[in-house]
């Protein structure tokens, strides 16, 4: 039997997810803002908590409802007959995701709904279940717009970005999801040698070894969230985890560099960790050493652009990457994720795209850079680096603004934030008639500018010098203008 699922995404990846879902066999899919609907049965839900590599986490919807009030939350939550999803000896947690003019804080939401189980227990049952946020073995989430409410149970857990292979990580590390979802944007899917030269804790290079050997990333996780629901099948699972009809050989390699000795140490015990040692080689070796690859290759990188780094030694390591690109990297396809546009300015190479993205809250940028030899027109004249419709519309979409101020965190969010609508009770704009100006009202307090005469200017203090006239005087840098310089009061 089928039923409704959701698989949430980070802001960018949706399309992405989508084609997942396809390939999986999923029904009815349909994207939407950091999440996409679709619909299928326990098998496809098992299968999209271990084989998706662009969802953050599966809900099951179990009601939609509207409510305009916490009673009427609290109401329409307590019609759910509970016994079929948990006993007095489950324990549960509710998270919630509210954007609403009515309910100014989720948290109260979350009360609600906890209420509302909990008194239908302990009325059926003169017992109730008790709370635990971490590792609860039911975990609810309620989604609120407005007055529109998604009741739905995690299938997931804890967030599928945790793959379970990483023993350690450096500081700032890349989310998986976003790597995985990154690799698979650039169409890369193990027809060449693969290199990181800056791979931090060796996401890139991890993600990479699974998607070219087809390996699911939810192997290596210990728990799913659905294995404690009353109607886990065992075999059904068992069965899904261990299907390997996409494993694929890879016949080439990827490469990971990073100049720091702790993040190398550490990448190569995460490399062991996943059991992709024979596929991943990890050095320790500077930008400046980057050697042409010995055969074709694709390189995808994620520099430094946090306030880790001060600004000239940040601006010289992005100059010294379009160097490299351009004298080492030549007939080859670069990506970059990179945060801000003077990082990229400093590369010197124009891209071919350009995709928005959200690495956590930073808006950033995952530019494709082709490297050719020779002259530009001559290489667009032999039929390299032909720009398809999809190119065209990812390279007319607009620039992030540097420093702009973020409209929600991405990445655990649903939807934005509906914007608040005015009705007829706004005051109209006054129209003045021809020859009337306007005429400003101060509030209570509120000071006018004074406004001066030329002859009820200040007069000069005793111990002040006049203003100097440099009328007769050349103009500074002889450029011609007659520029007046004066002194204000």
């Amino acid at each position: 039997m089928e039923f409704e699922l959701i698989a949430k995404t980070l802001q960018g990846l949706e399309n992405v997810l989508a084609e997942e879902l396809t390939h999986l066999g999923a029904n009815n899919i349909e994207i939407g803002r950091r999440m996409v609907a679709f619909t299928g049965d326990k098998e496809m839900m098992y299968r999209a908590n271990i084989q998706l590599r662009t969802a953050i986490r599966i809900l099951k919807p179990i009601m939609h409802f509207r409510a305009k009030t916490a009673d009427e939350v609290y109401d329409a939550v307590k019609s759910i007959d509970w016994t079929q999803y948990l006993t007095n000896r489950t324990t549960f947690a509710v998270d919630s995701v509210v954007y609403s003019s009515e309910f100014r804080h989720s948290k109260m939401v979350a009360y609600k709904v906890k209420d509302a189980i909990v008194d239908q227990m302990r009325e059926k049952t003169g017992d109730r279940p008790n709370i635990r946020l971490k590792n609860p073995d039911l975990q609810l989430h309620i989604h609120v717009a407005e007055y529109d409410c998604t009741l739905a149970l995690d299938s997931s857990g804890e967030s599928l970005h945790r793959r379970g292979y990483r023993a350690e990580q450096v500081e700032a590390p890349l989310n998986e999801v976003l790597a995985a979802g990154i690799i698979l944007m650039t169409g890369w899917r193990g027809e060449c040698d693969f290199i990181d030269p800056m791979c931090g804790s060796g996401t890139f290079p991890i993600e990479a070894a699974l998607i070219a050997r087809g390996i699911s990333p939810g192997v290596f996780r210990s728990e799913f969230a659905f294995e404690k629901w009353a109607d886990f099948d065992r075999e059904l699972f068992e069965r899904v985890y261990n299907d390997d009809s996409d494993e694929r050989p890879f016949n080439h390699h990827i490469y990971g560099y990073d100049i720091n000795v702790h993040a190398v140490a550490i990448a190569t015990r995460n490399v062991k960790a996943a059991g992709l040692s024979k596929e991943i080689t990890i050095e320790q070796r500077d930008i400046k050493n980057f050697e042409t690859p010995a055969k074709p290759s694709i390189l995808i990188t994620n520099p430094p652009y946090g306030e880790r780094i001060s600004a000239p030694d940040l601006l010289g390591l992005y100059k010294l990457i379009g160097t490299k690109l351009k004298h080492n990297f030549t007939d080859g396809e670069a990506w970059i994720l990179s945060y801000r546009e003077e990082c990229f300015d400093e590369i010197g190479l124009k891209p071919s795209r350009r995709i928005p993205l959200y690495n956590g809250s930073l808006e950033c940028e995952l530019r494709k850079y082709q490297i050719f030899s020779g002259r530009f027109n001559d290489m667009r004249a032999s039929g390299g680096d032909i720009k398809t419709k999809e190119d065209r519309r990812d390279m007319a979409q607009r620039k992030f603004k540097q420093h702009r101020e973020f409209k929600e965190r991405i990445g655990e969010q649903d939807e934005e934030r509906p914007r608040k609508h005015f009705g007829d009770d706004r005051k109209p704009r006054r129209r003045f008639d021809d020859g009337e100006k306007p005429h400003r009202r101060f509030e209570d307090g509120e000071r006018p500018r004074k406004r001066f005469d030329d002859d009820k200017r200040r007069p000069f203090d005793k111990d002040r010098k006049p203003r100097k006239n440099y009328d007769d005087k050349k103009p500074r840098g002889g450029n011609g203008r007659g520029l007046r310089f004066e002194h204000r009061d």
